[in-house]
Formats: C-alpha cells, sequence, structure tokens
C-alpha cells in the first residue's frame, strides 16, 4: 500500500475553518490508513487561520502537519508542500473542497495502477458557476491550446491532482516559469503554475491520467477569474517562449 500525503494551501482561510472543512479532510484522512499526513501549507495569512489551527487541532490529530511559510501565492505553496511531504503519493486540494475530498480515493487509486499523474477534470461539470465563466474557462482552454499544448489534457485548472512523490519532484526541478518564489501582495494563486507543470509532465514523458470529478462553484476573494486569466495567459507566453529556446529539453 502506497503512503499518501494530502497538502492543502491556504492563505486567509479563516471563514473555510469555521464551516469545518478542515474537518472534513481529517475525519477522510482518519478513515483512510494509506493517508499518513495531512500537510497545510500556510503561505503567510494575514488573518487568524494559523492561530485556528494551533488552537483547535494541531496536536489533537496525529496525521495533521502545518507548514508556514513567506507569502508568494499558491503555487509556490503547493510546491512548497510537495517538497515537504513524506508520503510516495503527494495529492493536492484547495480549501473550499469544491470537489469532495472523499473524491481523492479515484486519484490515490490511478497511482497505484501506475500512472505518475492523475488529475481531476470538471469538463461540464461545473455546478453553480456563472455562464460568463464557463464560456471564460472554454476560451481559456482554446487559448492554452494555441499557446501551449498539452495535448489530450481538458482540464488543467483542477484544483484537485495527485502525483507519484518522485515524479512531483522531479517536474519541480524543470519548471522555469516557476523556478523562483518571489514576495507578492495580496491573493495569488499562480494560475500557470498547473500548465508549466503538466507541460514539464508531458516533456518529461510521464504517463498522465484524467479522471472526472464533480465540482461546485465556491465564491472566494483569493480567485479572480479576470485578472487570473491574464496572469496565466502572461505566464503561458513565458512557458512557450522558454519551450522555444529550449529550455525545457
Amino acid at each position: 500500500m502506497m503512503k499518501v500525503s494530502i497538502v492543502i494551501p491556504v492563505y486567509n482561510e479563516v471563514q473555510n475553518l469555521k464551516k469545518g472543512v478542515l474537518d472534513t479532510v481529517l475525519a477522510y484522512a482518519k478513515s483512510r490508513p494509506s493517508v499518513i499526513e495531512v500537510l497545510i501549507v500556510d503561505d503567510g495569512s494575514t488573518d487568524d487561520t494559523v492561530a485556528l489551527i494551533k488552537k483547535n487541532y494541531l496536536g489533537n490529530y496525529p496525521k495533521l502537519r502545518l507548514y508556514e511559510k513567506k507569502h508568494a501565492g499558491k503555487a509556490y505553496g503547493v510546491i512548497a508542500g510537495m517538497k515537504q511531504a513524506k508520503g510516495t503519493i503527494v495529492f493536492f486540494t484547495d480549501m473550499d473542497l469544491a470537489t469532495p475530498i472523499e473524491e481523492a480515493d479515484k486519484l490515490v487509486q490511478g497511482i497505484e495502477d501506475g500512472y505518475d499523474v492523475v488529475i481531476g477534470s470538471r469538463n461540464s461539470n461545473r455546478q453553480g458557476a456563472p455562464i460568463i465563466r464557463k464560456a471564460m474557462a472554454l476560451g481559456f482552454i482554446v487559448l492554452r491550446t494555441l499557446l501551449v499544448g498539452l495535448r489530450g489534457i481538458h482540464d488543467t485548472q483542477c484544483g484537485f491532482k495527485a502525483f507519484k512523490t518522485t515524479a512531483a519532484r522531479t517536474m519541480l526541478k524543470k519548471l522555469h516559469a516557476f523556478a523562483k518564489e518571489s514576495a507578492v501582495e495580496g491573493p495569488s494563486v499562480g494560475a500557470g503554475f498547473d500548465i508549466e507543470l503538466l507541460f514539464v509532465a508531458q516533456k518529461l514523458g510521464y504517463k498522465i491520467k484524467e479522471v472526472p470529478v464533480p465540482w461546485r462553484h465556491v465564491e472566494t476573494k483569493r480567485v479572480n477569474f479576470i485578472t487570473d486569466s491574464i496572469e496565466a495567459i502572461t505566464d503561458m507566453t513565458r512557458i512557450k517562449w522558454n519551450d522555444i529556446r529550449g529550455a525545457y529539453n
């Protein structure tokens, strides 16, 4: 049985903590012997996120770990989690649990079946998402295909992914657009991170599987679809340029 690390990047998540989402994740971890840790990576929260985790959870749940870092955006929170994970499988999800945590079973099974990367795919199953956001998502896919390619992958942006830990760490060493962490102000998702990670995975010849998962729209201050899309387009342009100059070879 492979050992699973669940990584959750957080930034100012008091509202979600009060909803009990961490309780849900910890209950899931307790019920799965393969899950050896829930690693919360705090990306320099400025509210009471860390204080609440330390007061109400840390020390009471053996599988829970907290890693604190300076604020650099969600992408670097995920990167830190991948580097710190102790399991042979590293799985990451968002704190809002837009996709139920139980769906992680499908992704873990995919890794155990021999895939290096298994990603959740929302496809057209975007429950509650405004029409304009669905339309912009389709436009984003077209643009991503033209700029970067990523053959056979439909949904790069779903924050629900699993990796063989050894593969994940090899992939991180090959990143260029997200090779160097730098401080940011306010919420930042690093929208192009998933794209570069999967682009590198294909360059390395890793086996990738896309698994349909349910997803419900959750409004969050951390995500701004317009500004995140602009950021992603900028990142994709950088990835394309890096590829042209042979940086990923």
